[in-house]
Protein backbone atom coordinates (compact mmCIF):
# COMPACT_ATOMS: atom_id res chain seq x y z
CA UNK A 1 0.00 0.00 0.00
CA UNK A 2 1.19 3.65 -0.55
CA UNK A 3 1.76 6.24 2.04
CA UNK A 4 -1.13 8.56 3.29
CA UNK A 5 -1.62 11.64 2.29
CA UNK A 6 -0.43 13.92 5.55
CA UNK A 7 -2.79 16.70 6.95
CA UNK A 8 -0.80 19.68 7.35
CA UNK A 9 -2.26 21.06 10.85
CA UNK A 10 -1.23 21.57 13.95
CA UNK A 11 -0.15 17.89 16.02
CA UNK A 12 -1.40 17.81 19.31
CA UNK A 13 0.96 15.25 20.39
CA UNK A 14 3.81 17.26 22.09
CA UNK A 15 6.39 14.37 21.94
CA UNK A 16 5.22 13.43 18.28
CA UNK A 17 5.52 17.49 17.56
CA UNK A 18 8.73 17.32 19.20
CA UNK A 19 9.50 13.93 16.94
CA UNK A 20 8.35 15.90 13.58
CA UNK A 21 10.02 18.96 13.84
CA UNK A 22 13.51 17.42 14.89
CA UNK A 23 13.22 15.59 11.33
CA UNK A 24 12.13 17.99 9.29
CA UNK A 25 14.18 20.93 10.85
CA UNK A 26 17.00 18.80 9.58
CA UNK A 27 15.89 17.97 6.41
CA UNK A 28 15.12 21.63 5.79
CA UNK A 29 18.65 22.75 6.91
CA UNK A 30 20.17 19.63 4.72
CA UNK A 31 18.12 21.36 1.51
CA UNK A 32 19.33 24.74 1.96
CA UNK A 33 22.82 23.66 2.29
CA UNK A 34 22.01 21.75 -1.11
CA UNK A 35 20.44 24.88 -2.77
CA UNK A 36 23.36 27.03 -1.86
CA UNK A 37 25.64 24.90 -3.45
CA UNK A 38 24.36 23.48 -6.60
CA UNK A 39 22.90 27.36 -8.01
CA UNK A 40 24.87 28.85 -6.16
CA UNK A 41 22.31 31.03 -4.64
CA UNK A 42 23.15 32.91 -1.21
CA UNK A 43 20.77 31.17 1.47
CA UNK A 44 20.37 32.46 5.01
CA UNK A 45 17.61 30.37 7.11
CA UNK A 46 16.32 31.38 10.61
CA UNK A 47 14.51 28.64 12.46
CA UNK A 48 13.17 29.32 16.16
CA UNK A 49 11.23 25.96 17.81
CA UNK A 50 7.92 26.21 20.03
CA UNK A 51 10.44 25.95 23.34
CA UNK A 52 11.73 29.27 21.83
CA UNK A 53 15.33 27.65 20.71
CA UNK A 54 17.15 29.22 17.66
CA UNK A 55 18.21 26.92 14.95
CA UNK A 56 20.11 28.87 11.51
CA UNK A 57 22.15 28.34 8.72
CA UNK A 58 23.64 30.98 6.27
CA UNK A 59 25.83 30.15 2.68
CA UNK A 60 27.88 32.93 3.95
CA UNK A 61 27.64 35.60 6.55
CA UNK A 62 24.26 35.68 8.44
CA UNK A 63 24.52 39.59 9.29
CA UNK A 64 25.45 39.87 5.05
CA UNK A 65 22.37 37.71 4.40
CA UNK A 66 20.33 40.01 6.70
CA UNK A 67 21.32 43.40 4.97
CA UNK A 68 20.81 42.16 1.56
CA UNK A 69 17.17 40.98 2.43
CA UNK A 70 16.55 44.23 4.17
CA UNK A 71 17.75 46.08 0.99
CA UNK A 72 15.73 44.25 -1.42
CA UNK A 73 12.91 44.99 0.93
CA UNK A 74 13.04 48.17 0.59
CA UNK A 75 13.65 48.31 -2.95
CA UNK A 76 11.07 46.02 -3.27
CA UNK A 77 8.67 48.09 -1.39
CA UNK A 78 9.83 51.29 -3.03
CA UNK A 79 9.08 49.96 -6.76
CA UNK A 80 5.53 48.56 -5.26
CA UNK A 81 4.73 52.05 -4.13
CA UNK A 82 5.85 53.78 -7.50
CA UNK A 83 3.82 51.23 -9.22
CA UNK A 84 0.88 52.19 -7.12
CA UNK A 85 1.22 56.11 -6.79
CA UNK A 86 1.34 55.46 -10.56
CA UNK A 87 -1.86 53.29 -10.73
CA UNK A 88 -3.53 55.82 -7.95
CA UNK A 89 -2.71 58.83 -10.56
CA UNK A 90 -3.79 56.98 -13.60
CA UNK A 91 -7.40 56.82 -12.48
CA UNK A 92 -7.34 60.43 -10.73
CA UNK A 93 -6.11 61.38 -14.47
CA UNK A 94 -9.34 59.56 -16.25
CA UNK A 95 -11.57 60.38 -13.52
CA UNK A 96 -10.45 63.94 -13.70
CA UNK A 97 -10.62 63.91 -17.73
CA UNK A 98 -14.46 62.36 -16.97
CA UNK A 99 -15.35 65.33 -15.10
CA UNK A 100 -13.96 67.85 -17.51
CA UNK A 101 -15.84 66.43 -20.45
CA UNK A 102 -19.52 66.49 -18.49
CA UNK A 103 -18.12 70.22 -17.89
CA UNK A 104 -17.28 70.97 -21.28
CA UNK A 105 -20.68 69.16 -22.30
CA UNK A 106 -23.09 71.06 -19.23
CA UNK A 107 -21.36 74.36 -20.81
CA UNK A 108 -22.25 73.93 -24.22
CA UNK A 109 -25.69 73.37 -23.20
CA UNK A 110 -25.59 76.49 -21.18
CA UNK A 111 -24.46 78.41 -23.90
CA UNK A 112 -27.80 77.11 -25.64
CA UNK A 113 -25.44 74.60 -28.09
CA UNK A 114 -26.17 70.75 -28.53
CA UNK A 115 -29.85 70.78 -26.65
CA UNK A 116 -30.83 68.01 -29.84
CA UNK A 117 -30.22 64.87 -27.33
CA UNK A 118 -32.19 66.49 -24.22
CA UNK A 119 -35.72 65.72 -23.85
CA UNK A 120 -38.16 67.66 -21.75
CA UNK A 121 -37.04 67.14 -18.00
CA UNK A 122 -33.97 67.91 -18.88
CA UNK A 123 -34.69 70.93 -20.79
CA UNK A 124 -36.50 72.07 -17.63
CA UNK A 125 -34.10 71.21 -14.88
CA UNK A 126 -31.40 73.24 -17.75
CA UNK A 127 -33.97 76.42 -17.40
CA UNK A 128 -34.15 76.20 -13.40
CA UNK A 129 -30.45 75.98 -13.63
CA UNK A 130 -30.03 79.31 -15.72
CA UNK A 131 -32.71 80.74 -13.85
CA UNK A 132 -30.93 80.24 -10.44
CA UNK A 133 -27.63 81.11 -11.51
CA UNK A 134 -29.28 84.55 -13.46
CA UNK A 135 -30.53 85.38 -9.91
CA UNK A 136 -27.28 84.93 -8.05
CA UNK A 137 -25.85 87.07 -10.76
CA UNK A 138 -27.76 89.67 -10.37
CA UNK A 139 -27.90 89.41 -6.33
CA UNK A 140 -24.07 89.72 -6.55
CA UNK A 141 -24.36 92.42 -9.03
CA UNK A 142 -26.44 94.38 -6.47
CA UNK A 143 -23.85 93.68 -3.66
CA UNK A 144 -21.04 94.85 -5.76
CA UNK A 145 -22.58 98.37 -7.18
CA UNK A 146 -24.59 98.99 -3.07
CA UNK A 147 -20.75 98.44 -1.67
CA UNK A 148 -19.52 100.57 -4.78
CA UNK A 149 -22.09 103.32 -3.81
CA UNK A 150 -21.07 103.16 -0.13
CA UNK A 151 -17.54 103.20 -1.01
CA UNK A 152 -18.62 106.69 -3.36
CA UNK A 153 -20.56 108.29 -0.65
CA UNK A 154 -18.10 107.44 2.47
CA UNK A 155 -15.00 109.48 -0.29
CA UNK A 156 -17.56 112.11 -0.70
CA UNK A 157 -18.28 112.77 3.13
CA UNK A 158 -14.80 112.91 3.35
CA UNK A 159 -13.82 115.39 0.23
CA UNK A 160 -16.13 117.29 2.03
CA UNK A 161 -14.83 117.41 5.27
CA UNK A 162 -11.84 118.38 3.29
CA UNK A 163 -13.33 121.01 1.87
CA UNK A 164 -14.60 122.76 4.93
CA UNK A 165 -11.05 122.38 6.64
CA UNK A 166 -9.46 124.15 3.64
CA UNK A 167 -12.36 127.38 3.58
CA UNK A 168 -11.74 127.15 7.54
CA UNK A 169 -7.56 127.67 6.64
CA UNK A 170 -8.43 129.92 4.22
CA UNK A 171 -10.49 132.54 5.93
CA UNK A 172 -7.86 132.75 8.37
CA UNK A 173 -5.26 133.32 5.56
CA UNK A 174 -7.45 136.09 4.31
CA UNK A 175 -7.75 137.42 7.86
CA UNK A 176 -4.17 137.50 8.89
CA UNK A 177 -3.59 138.99 5.29
CA UNK A 178 -5.66 141.65 6.28
CA UNK A 179 -4.16 142.74 9.68
CA UNK A 180 -1.18 142.38 7.91
CA UNK A 181 -2.11 144.88 5.53
CA UNK A 182 -3.35 147.09 7.87
CA UNK A 183 -0.05 147.26 9.87
CA UNK A 184 1.92 147.83 7.05
CA UNK A 185 -0.71 150.47 6.00
CA UNK A 186 -0.08 152.47 9.34
CA UNK A 187 3.83 151.80 9.43
CA UNK A 188 3.97 153.90 5.83
CA UNK A 189 1.56 156.60 7.06
CA UNK A 190 3.62 156.87 10.35
CA UNK A 191 6.96 157.41 7.90
CA UNK A 192 5.28 159.56 5.45
CA UNK A 193 3.95 161.48 9.07
CA UNK A 194 7.72 161.19 10.38
CA UNK A 195 9.47 162.83 7.26
CA UNK A 196 6.89 165.51 6.82
CA UNK A 197 7.57 166.61 10.32
CA UNK A 198 11.37 166.55 9.71
CA UNK A 199 11.78 169.60 7.46
CA UNK A 200 11.82 173.18 9.22
CA UNK A 201 11.33 175.77 6.28
CA UNK A 202 9.11 175.04 3.51
CA UNK A 203 8.98 177.34 0.44
CA UNK A 204 5.10 178.05 -0.70
CA UNK A 205 4.33 179.29 -4.05
CA UNK A 206 0.51 178.62 -3.69
CA UNK A 207 0.07 175.99 -5.47
CA UNK A 208 1.67 173.04 -4.01
CA UNK A 209 2.08 172.10 -0.43
CA UNK A 210 5.82 170.02 -2.00
CA UNK A 211 7.13 172.08 -4.71
CA UNK A 212 10.67 171.14 -5.69
CA UNK A 213 13.33 173.86 -5.33
CA UNK A 214 15.74 174.77 -7.95
CA UNK A 215 19.07 176.55 -6.94
CA UNK A 216 21.54 178.11 -9.76
CA UNK A 217 24.32 180.18 -9.62
CA UNK A 218 24.60 182.73 -12.08
CA UNK A 219 27.77 184.41 -13.49
CA UNK A 220 28.26 188.13 -12.41
CA UNK A 221 28.34 190.26 -15.67
CA UNK A 222 31.53 192.24 -16.56
CA UNK A 223 30.26 196.22 -16.24
CA UNK A 224 31.00 198.63 -18.58
CA UNK A 225 33.08 201.89 -17.65
CA UNK A 226 30.50 205.25 -17.99
CA UNK A 227 32.01 208.15 -19.81
CA UNK A 228 30.46 210.11 -18.11
CA UNK A 229 29.96 210.10 -13.92
CA UNK A 230 27.18 207.50 -13.78
CA UNK A 231 24.69 208.78 -11.00
CA UNK A 232 24.52 206.82 -7.85
CA UNK A 233 21.81 204.38 -7.86
CA UNK A 234 18.85 205.01 -5.99
CA UNK A 235 18.23 203.38 -2.85
CA UNK A 236 14.87 201.79 -4.19
CA UNK A 237 16.80 200.49 -7.26
CA UNK A 238 19.85 198.35 -5.31
CA UNK A 239 17.22 197.04 -3.13
CA UNK A 240 15.89 193.57 -4.56
CA UNK A 241 13.98 190.94 -3.57
CA UNK A 242 15.78 187.70 -1.50
CA UNK A 243 14.70 185.02 -4.62
CA UNK A 244 15.88 187.66 -7.08
CA UNK A 245 19.53 187.69 -5.36
CA UNK A 246 19.67 184.30 -4.92
CA UNK A 247 18.83 183.27 -8.62
CA UNK A 248 15.83 181.02 -7.60
CA UNK A 249 14.16 179.15 -10.31
CA UNK A 250 10.96 177.46 -10.40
Amino acid sequence: MGRGKIVIRKIDNCTSRQVTFSKRRTGLLKKAKELSILCDAQVGLIIFSSTGKLYDYSSSSMKSVIERYKKAKEEHHQLLNCASEVKFWQKEVATLRQQLQYLQECQRQFMGKELSGLGVKDLQNLESQLEMSLKGVRTKKDQVLAAEIKELNQKGTLIREENIELYKKADIISKENAELQKKAYGASEGNEATRSSGVPYTISNGYDSHPPIHLQLSQPQPQQQPQAQAKPPSQAQNKKTPAEGMGLGY
